[in-house]
């Protein structure tokens, strides 16, 4: 093979691994809500509920459960975000 063209794929393989290592750089958390979450409802859109009940997703008025946390299980890389 060409020294020149086995440099060359060198490079090549060089760039491409750290293209791939910073494409995995991140903030590690929960992902931000996007701007249109964060506004709220006008009131008259808001759904009726009776008293002590908040509204349920189904509109059936039964109280809101709360969703537990889901478990916090190792990853492989979680080493390179810490």
């Amino acid at each position: 093979m060409n020294p020149r063209r086995s440099t060359a794929l060198f490079r090549l393989a060089v760039a491409m691994t750290l293209a791939t290592a910073l494409a995995g750089c991140g903030r590690k958390g929960p992902l931000d809500l996007p701007p249109s979450a964060a506004a709220t409802p006008a009131p008259e859109q808001q759904p009726a509920a009776g008293p002590g009940l908040l509204a349920s997703p189904l509109g059936t008025g039964a109280p809101a459960q709360p969703q537990p946390a889901p478990p916090n299980r190792p990853f492989v890389l979680d080493p390179l975000l810490n």
